[in-house]
């Protein structure tokens, strides 16, 4: 089989990936997708970026050798810790991260360049996001906030009611009460719109 038949895979490390998988199949209706959650090794977010380094290299390579086409890091801390690495590793195999779409969002949406970015702790000590965003736009201010307890809330279900509602104001409400308040917020992990 021709690699230009085979399908398109995303990997995230658990459910939050979905959420990108569902909008490339409205882009793309014509492709074949395989997605694949780590939920055993989950949550990324939390791991050194060479552990992640690791994982990310390891279910790339098997879903290489099963037949993919292109590569879609749905994980902001997969995409922060492991996308040079896998560009090299496998440089005739497009892989797409998801910090430099986000970053351009943000840049776009963003009139005063005032942009907040919370993600999980891995992905803002990588500064991954600050990086991109100031490519783009040299005069923005980022302030960058990880919130380690939004992936566990999403991975259990917990989108919505007091506890959820509870987590989510402690981490945002000291963001937006500073003045100015920010005018653009980065979701930097895909589990983060579930909330």
């Amino acid at each position: 089989m021709e690699r230009t038949e085979l399908p398109v895979a995303v990997f995230d490390s658990g459910l939050g990936g979905i959420s990108v998988l569902r909008a490339l199949v409205r882009r793309m209706p014509g492709e074949d997708f395989l997605y694949f959650g780590d939920s055993a090794n989950a949550p990324y977010g939390v791991r050194p970026a060479a552990e992640v380094r690791e994982l990310t290299q390891s279910v790339i390579a098997r879903l290489y050798a099963r037949g993919i086409k292109a590569a879609v890091i749905a994980c902001n801390t997969a995409t922060a810790a492991a996308l040079p690495a896998l560009r090299e590793t496998w440089p005739d195999m497009p892989i797409i991260g998801v910090i430099e779409p986000g970053s351009r969002a943000a840049c776009e949406a963003s009139p005063s360049g005032d942009i907040a970015v919370i993600a999980t702790e891995s992905t803002i000590r990588s500064g991954a996001y600050a990086e991109a965003i100031l490519r783009r736009r040299p005069e923005a201010q980022v302030r960058s906030l990880a919130c380690p307890l939004f992936v566990p809330l999403a991975e259990e279900g917990w989108f919505d009611g007091p506890i959820a509602e509870g987590v989510v104001s402690r981490y945002l409400e000291p963001l937006f009460e500073k003045s100015p308040a920010p005018d653009c917020l980065v979701l930097g992990c895909t589990h983060y719109p579930m909330l």
